[in-house]
């Protein structure tokens, strides 16, 4: 026998790929191999189905797609050509350009995406470009792209024949042309393995089409009206599973887990009241009436108090936590930073010192004497409100009886975390509360396991802060007006949007202009450096450094975002601003504007003029909510809230905002569904009880579905 043979009849046999099923493995598909099956996996792509549930997020089609020839200076339009030439061009400012010649069979036009060079790396001659902007002129006709798609080197045949082209979301060394052929290559098979969670009734009252019709529409539609009929199909399918989550725990909340009905004795709220420095707004009076109710009640409170900066929510906060400690109950306020935490302690210290009430606070700065003398208090039946970071959440913090627990800046903590604060006591009442403020519809959607509160007027006498846009140009005036206001006095942040320089992105960096103004502009200034790679104790140091005026002018990344109120803090410079969203700008306006003295908000830089007309937008108002609804229209739910709450339903296709009408429908046949069969026990719906099982396993947990 030779070594061969016998090296083969040693070798077990290959394993048979398994029959095609949904929950087939990708790495078993034709033409996916385990290099392959990773990069799908980056797109939450790991089965035959989740291929199937890969939904385009664009299409365009041959009525929609201009000849070059034909593209005019001010259009704004849709092209696709062929790479013909391609390169790197410096600026006189420095900037590098990465521009594109495309051709088609009408003649050719030049692309350029101004700071990007690192594109010379991906996109290649020959291949074929899909670019949507606005054409100017500079030396010629000029696109430069909002948006683009490179779909490889291989026309396909473009768009001839009024063909809709899907187009796919993808990641680095997938392209979006393999994408669309492997779902192609699969989809016939895998249609028929589709089964229908909802019943005809339901899709009929929701009027969309069956989940087999759906998925084949959007992925290989007529017309891209049927493609967004299919699409509405899967974003009613996921508000409806993300309604009945959040109105069944809602229900439980209400039904099954009673609180402790306080009474409401009018002695520590009304001597709060009758000492405050200033009158309550309307909205916070209203509000505080919500919170008693629900706290008076035989329910558990189970509220969230959303409100834009400065509009007050801490001093309803404070009423709800007198209201128990004058009934002898705990309350625990939980903060995301120490400097947050410490800030709440020092005014809500301030604000109870005429009522005889003094703040615990507890954080791990605390010495071990001081930690042990908070815990015995906590431990004990004093009624207290202890004030602190995740240190509360420490296994060895023990509350004697803890009746209610508030959470700020709810959305940095996580559904898991809202729990475990609300298992240091017997069914405690829970309150959180954002300055990310949301429209109510939306609050409602995303927070349905919630009541909602907002306050939606700001207190009297508040400076509006001054904000403008200013160009490159403008540098030196701008560097002049911030030796002006440190001059008077008063302290400055200045903002970038990237710790350290980057070779895929032409932009100021934190770390490079720290050293740069340092050296120029600052240099006979205090100017510190924050950002989030440094070590938590020495960022909380910092920000006590320009917090107690020792420092004149932080110059910062958005970890500031989430900060401390610096009275003498007037001005925030935002570099790059058209890398950030609408509501983080916000927030980062709000930084100052905390005192009495005027306060300014200075975009600098050039900005495209897509950027110009959205920063135009948020320098033209200061509402909070106008503001968030402006960037949810724009940039999408995950730009404004971040990084996902663990446990939380995430939306894949759906939102709520555009979606407006579609989750109301949602929300009718929920309730409905849920008034008629809770427990989803009914044959009918056994089908949409399997969905929100699989896809919502960990949801169904934490919000005690089911």
């Amino acid at each position: 026998m030779s070594p061969a043979e016998s090296d083969r009849r040693r070798r077990p046999p290959a394993r048979p790929a398994p029959r095609l099923a949904l929950d087939t493995p990708v790495t078993y598909l034709k033409g996916v191999g385990p290099a392959r099956a990773e990069l799908l996996a980056r797109l939450g792509i790991k089965t035959a189905g989740d291929l199937l549930r890969h939904v385009p997020h664009r299409y365009e089609d041959a009525t929609t797609i201009t000849r070059l020839v034909q593209a005019d200076v001010g259009l704004d339009i849709t092209v696709l050509g062929k790479v013909i030439a391609k390169g790197v061009l410096p600026t006189r400012k420095g900037l590098r350009v990465f521009q594109a010649v495309i051709q088609d069979e009408s003649g050719m036009l030049e692309i350029a995406w101004p700071g990007q060079p690192y594109l010379d790396r991906t996109i290649q001659k020959g291949d074929w470009l899909l670019c949507t902007g606005t054409v100017r002129f500079f030396h010629g006709r000029r696109l430069q792209p909002r948006e683009y798609v490179n779909l490889g080197a291989e026309e396909e045949g473009t768009t001839e024949g009024g063909r809709v082209l899907a187009v796919y979301p993808s990641t680095e060394g997938l392209s979006v042309r393999l994408l669309r052929m492997l779902v192609q290559q699969y989809l016939d098979a895998l249609l028929p393995l589709v089964t229908e969670p909802m019943p005809d009734s339901m899709l009929r009252e929701a009027g969309v089409p069956p989940l087999r019709d759906a998925l084949r529409m959007v992925h290989r539609p007529a017309s891209v009206a049927e493609a967004l009929e299919g699409r509405a199909r899967l974003a009613f399918e996921e508000l409806l599973c993300v309604q009945i989550l959040h109105r069944r725990a809602n229900q439980l909340a209400r039904e099954t887990r009673h609180g402790t009905a306080f009474e409401n004795r009018r002695d520590l709220t009304t001597r709060l009241r009758a000492s405050l420095p200033f009158t309550l707004t309307g909205a916070q009076a209203r509000v505080i009436r919500e919170i008693v109710a629900d706290m008076c009640s035989q329910r558990r409170m189970h509220r969230l108090l959303q409100g834009d900066v400065g509009s007050g929510k801490t001093i309803v906060a404070l009423f709800a936590a007198l209201l128990a400690i004058e009934n002898g109950a705990q309350v625990a306020l939980l903060a995301p930073t120490e400097l947050l935490a410490e800030q709440h302690a020092r005014v809500i210290g301030a604000l109870c010192a005429p009522l005889g009430v003094t703040p615990v606070l507890l954080t791990g700065r605390l010495g071990a004497r001081e930690r042990r003398l908070a815990l015995t208090r906590l431990a004990s039946h004093e009624p207290v409100l202890a004030v602190g970071t995740h240190a509360l959440l420490q296994s060895d913090v023990a509350f004697a009886r803890l009746g209610l627990a508030i959470i700020d800046e709810q959305h940095r903590f996580g559904v898991e975390q809202r729990a475990a604060i609300s298992a240091k006591g017997d069914a405690p009442d829970v309150l959180l509360m954002s300055a990310t403020p949301i429209p109510r519809s939306l609050a409602l959607t995303l927070y349905g396991d919630l009541d909602v509160s907002m306050l939606d007027e700001r207190p009297p006498g508040r400076q509006a802060i001054t904000t403008v846009m200013r160009p490159e140009s403008a540098r030196g005036r701008v560097m002049e007006f911030l030796g002006a206001q440190l001059d008077e006095g008063r302290q400055a942040y200045v903002v970038y949007p990237l710790i350290e320089t980057s070779e895929k992105v032409d932009l100021k960096a934190a770390t490079v202009m720290f050293e740069e103004l340092v050296a120029g502009p600052l240099s006979s200034r205090r100017v510190a450096l924050l950002h989030g790679r440094m070590p938590a104790e020495q960022r909380d140091d910092t920000m006590r450094g320009f917090r107690d005026s020792a420092i004149d002018v932080l110059v910062a990344t958005t970890v500031i975002e989430v900060g401390i109120d610096v009275g003498n803090a007037t001005l925030m410079i935002v570099e790059h601003p058209e890398r950030f969203g609408l509501s983080q700008l916000h927030q980062l306006r709000g930084r100052v504007g905390r005192g009495a003295a005027q306060s300014y908000c200075i975009l600098l830089g050039d900005v495209g003029p897509d950027a110009a007309e959205r920063l135009l937008l948020f320098t033209g108002t200061d509402d909070g909510f106008e503001i968030a609804r402006a960037d949810l229209m724009l940039r999408g739910m995950g730009d404004l809230f971040g990084a996902k709450q663990h446990g939380l339903p995430a939306f894949r296709i759906a939102d709520p905002l555009r979606d407006e009408a579609l989750n109301e429908r949602a929300r009718v046949i929920a309730d409905r569904v849920l008034a008629d069969d809770p427990e989803l026990e009914r044959p009918m719906h056994g089908p949409l009880r399997h969905l929100l099982a699989v896809g919502y396993a960990r949801a169904l947990e934490l919000f005690r579905v089911g």
